[in-house]
C-alpha cells in the first residue's frame, strides 16, 4: 500500500464504552485506536491521557478527545496536549471537546445548579455535573469521572498556544454547553478548507 493509500488512523482518547464512543461520520473507514484509563470499557490501549507512550510518534492522522481533558488536573493539561501533538502526523489534527464553563456559569449565578440542562444517554445532566463531574457515575465508584479542571474559550486557547500547532479553531456549541477546539499541525490553505473540516467533524 502506497503512502497515498495508507490506512488513516484516529486515536479516540477517553473513549468510554464501545457503544458510547461514536465518532463523526468523517472517520468512517478509518482505523480507530480506543484509549481509556478504565479497563472495564475494554480499550485497545489502557493508558492515561498524559502518557500515550504505547502510540508511536507521528503515527496518527487525527486524535479525538471528547469530554475527557476536564478530568485532568490543570497542570496535567499541557502534558496531555504535548502527547496529543507528539502522536500526530505532519498533516494531522486534534479535536478537543470540553464543557463550556462560561455558559454554564449563568446557571450558577442564578442558583440553579441542580436543574437539568439536557438529557444525555446516561440521564439528565445538571450544571453541577458540568462543573464537578457526572454525579451518578461518581456515586457508583467511578471517581475518575470527577472534573479536576475547566475551560472558558480564552483558557482553552491559552492551553493550546503552549504547543507547536500550526493553527487553532475554536467553536462554542451553545446548545450542548460545549467548547470545541480543532488544532492542526499544519495550517489549512484557506478558510474554505478550515470550514470544510469543521463541518465534516459536525462542529
Amino acid at each position: 500500500m502506497s503512502d497515498g493509500e495508507r490506512e488513516r488512523v484516529v486515536v479516540n482518547v477517553g473513549c468510554g464504552p464501545r457503544n458510547a464512543s461514536k465518532l463523526p461520520a468523517y472517520f468512517d473507514g478509518w482505523r480507530q485506536l480506543r484509549v481509556d484509563i478504565d479497563a472495564s470499557v475494554e480499550p485497545d490501549i489502557l493508558a492515561d491521557l498524559t502518557d500515550l507512550s504505547p502510540i508511536a510518534d507521528a503515527s496518527a492522522d487525527a486524535l479525538w478527545a471528547a469530554h475527557c481533558v476536564e478530568h485532568l488536573y490543570e497542570h496535567q493539561v499541557t502534558i496531555a496536549l504535548a502527547e496529543f501533538r507528539r502522536v500526530l502526523r505532519a498533516d494531522g489534527f486534534v479535536c478537543v471537546i470540553v464543557p463550556d464553563l462560561q455558559t454554564v456559569a449563568n446557571y450558577l449565578v442564578a442558583d440553579r445548579l441542580h436543574e437539568p440542562l439536557y438529557q444525555s444517554p446516561a440521564g439528565p445532566v445538571t450544571p453541577h455535573d458540568v462543573f464537578f463531574g457526572y454525579g451518578p457515575s461518581i456515586a457508583s465508584g467511578r471517581t475518575s469521572m470527577a472534573h479536576r479542571c475547566g475551560f472558558t474559550p480564552a483558557m482553552l486557547q491559552r492551553s493550546f498556544q503552549q504547543h507547536p500547532f500550526g493553527e487553532l479553531m475554536l467553536r462554542r456549541r451553545t446548545a450542548a454547553f460545549e467548547l470545541a477546539a480543532v488544532a492542526r499541525v499544519t495550517a489549512a490553505k484557506d478558510d474554505d478548507e478550515r470550514l470544510a473540516l469543521m463541518a465534516a467533524l459536525e462542529l
